[in-house]
């Protein structure tokens, strides 16, 4: 992934207004995040423990996405599994995010959801570059590059549900 700026970020939000996208929290980090092995930028808003954002490419533009998500803590022997890549946590490492619907539908209150990593590194996951608190990844026969593109696919497919 190409690096962002703030500026960026706020003007790529397609599911909140522009006074959302232009309080919201942005990580102020940018400049050490590890680009080359990002598929999307993913963050939860220090100020806002329920609020997660998500931005990435797509067909060549940038999409940002608003999300919620319960704070609640589950027991340490439930496991859950991220619907993008697949990774398995223990005691909360796993949210339902739910977003509005762009447009009309999500003026009306329309949402979509998935379960996501709830620190939303499934890039780094995927890469080997970050290790889960406890436990480890599933050995998987696939490539990397092909846990990548399956990574990418599920995110283009919540993506499209977010659009619908």
């Amino acid at each position: 992934m190409q690096p962002l700026t703030e500026q960026d970020i706020r003007a790529s939000f397609i599911n909140c207004s522009k006074g959302e996208a232009k309080r919201l929290a942005v990580p102020r980090d940018l400049d050490a995040r590890p680009w080359d092995d990002l598929d999307f930028l993913g963050w939860r808003d220090p100020g806002a423990p329920d609020r997660s954002y998500l931005v990435t490419e797509r067909a060549g533009r940038l999409v940002g996405v608003s999300m919620r998500f319960q704070t609640a803590q589950r027991g340490f022997l439930h496991r859950s599994m991220c619907s993008l890549c697949l990774t398995t946590h223990p005691r909360g490492g796993v949210s339902l995010m739910t977003a509005r619907k762009a447009g009309a539908a999500g003026r009306e209150g329309n949402s979509v959801g998935a379960y996501m990593c709830t620190d939303l590194a499934c890039s780094l996951y995927v890469r080997g570059k970050k290790a889960l608190e406890t436990g480890t990844r599933f050995e998987e026969s696939l490539t990397v590059e092909e846990q990548i593109e399956r990574t990418t696919g599920h995110l283009a497919a919540f993506l499209d549900k977010v659009y619908a």
